[in-house]
């Protein structure tokens, strides 16, 4: 449906706005408060709730109350999936029969669909549920292209990688950041990357399975990178998943030695797109030396609970391992 045809779609009494993207979610509410607004003065006919500290009465109340000089109010729950079991079935019990004059819009991170509160939602059309789900990261840099485009800039390819791994994966904060660099842009230029890096503060942190994945490449240079740039996970956690790759890689090696280089997901029961790059990983390794790191990460997990220091014992093991 395109977005004149949703805009000219009836009003539905009720919205389920869900998803983690917090960028969507605001977007598709302004939205929603412009098309309302068009109808009649929200400052009288709007109510706004927290799902963490709002009974299901009062918000069945405000639905209940009667417009003012307008044909619709709206009523907003943020944090919907915080609400009280209690209060949610009170709302569930209000969808049965809602009012025909509000627009009930409940906004929420998570909310599985086999709540009662989400298929008394959904029962009141397809458009009712509102997905508002993250984007892969590998879709982000696109998606940070056409949110620069809003903003009057445009930005190279190299530029949006470059601002997604320097800002992380929040949408509100990469669009916070373009803003800032579209009013710092002079010229017609696109922004490049050199820009960015000169304009952006490093923010996000590295996902461990960047890590595990610099790991299995043996690239060094990353490792001690990206450990720098992961304060809240611990070196026993990242041992253990790295860890459980070599054992992964294990498989891969043997595999390929056998002449069966593509049996690798077969073999380990994970989709295709998770082992991808395991065959390559794996051939820069013997397999003497996928066994000597197994051995190796023994020792390294006695060290760090007999009193070594952890980080330290992890950063010797993993150098260990990767030099070439």
């Amino acid at each position: 449906m395109t977005a004149q045809k949703k805009q000219n779609a009836p009003l539905l009494p009720v919205y389920l706005v869900c998803g983690e993207d917090a960028l969507k979610r605001d977007t598709v509410m302004k939205r929603l408060r412009a098309r309302l607004s068009a109808l009649g003065d929200l400052s009288f006919n709007s109510d706004e709730f927290s799902g963490e500290t709002a009974t299901g009465a009062d918000i069945v109340s405000a639905c209940n109350t009667v417009p003012f000089a307008s044909p619709v109010r709206l009523v907003e729950v943020r944090a919907a999936d915080k609400l009280k079991k209690a209060d949610s079935e009170e709302l569930v019990a209000y969808l049965d029969s809602p009012a025909e004059t509000t627009v009930l819009a409940l906004i929420a991170e998570k909310l599985a669909k086999n709540t009662r509160l989400y298929k008394a939602v959904a029962k009141h059309g397809k458009t009712a549920v509102i997905d508002c789900a993250p984007l892969k990261r590998f879709e982000l840099p696109k998606a940070v292209r056409a949110m620069a485009v809003g903003h009057g800039v445009t930005l190279t390819e190299g530029a949006a990688a470059k601002l997604v791994d320097l800002v992380g994966e929040d949408t509100v904060h990469l669009d916070s950041e373009l803003k800032k660099i579209a009013l710092a842009h002079r010229g017609t230029d696109a922004v490049n990357e050199h820009e960015v890096v000169a304009m952006v503060s490093r923010t996000a942190e590295v996902k461990p399975w960047e890590f595990v994945d610099a790991f299995a490449a043996r690239d060094a240079r990353k490792c001690l990178l990206y450990l720098g740039r992961m304060d809240s996970v611990s070196p026993h956690a990242l041992l253990a998943m790295c860890t459980t790759r070599l054992r992964e890689l294990v498989c891969a090696r043997a595999l390929a030695d056998r002449g069966n280089p593509r049996g690798v997901a077969a073999a380990l029961k994970m989709p295709d797109w998770r082992v991808k790059n395991h065959a390559t990983w794996a051939r820069g390794f013997t397999s003497a030396q996928l066994r000597a790191a197994l051995v190796a990460a023994r020792d390294a997990e006695r060290a760090m609970k007999s009193g070594a220091d952890p980080d330290a014992a992890f950063l010797e093991w993993v150098l260990g391992v990767v030099a070439r």
